[in-house]
């Protein structure tokens, strides 16, 4: 039952890491799993969200205390607004 528990556990994080997050609907827990986002960060963009609505495009995360140019760029492969793929999808395989 434990390798049951533990291998699923496996799949359901691994799939989490191929699925883009959505910023709108994203819980707090959920932002803070992204690598690159810290807990207070995860709670300013569910506060920041909750208070003004929701994120439009993913550069209006500036918009947010603790998120800056950098971020924002590092952070477009893993998060996403609404059900957009993300920025390093869009662009496409390398040449």
């Amino acid at each position: 039952m434990k390798r049951i528990l533990a291998g699923l556990s496996l799949c359901i994080a691994g799939s989490s890491v191929w699925a883009a997050v959505n910023i709108n609907a994203a819980s707090v827990a959920e932002l803070d799993a992204v690598k690159g986002v810290t807990p207070k960060q995860a709670a300013a963009l569910v506060e920041y969200r909750e208070q003004n609505g929701p994120f439009k495009a993913l550069d209006d995360l500036k918009k947010v205390k603790g998120f800056g140019e950098k971020s924002v760029a590092k952070l477009s492969k893993e998060l996403v607004v609404g059900d957009a793929a993300p920025a390093a999808a869009k662009a496409g395989p390398k040449k």
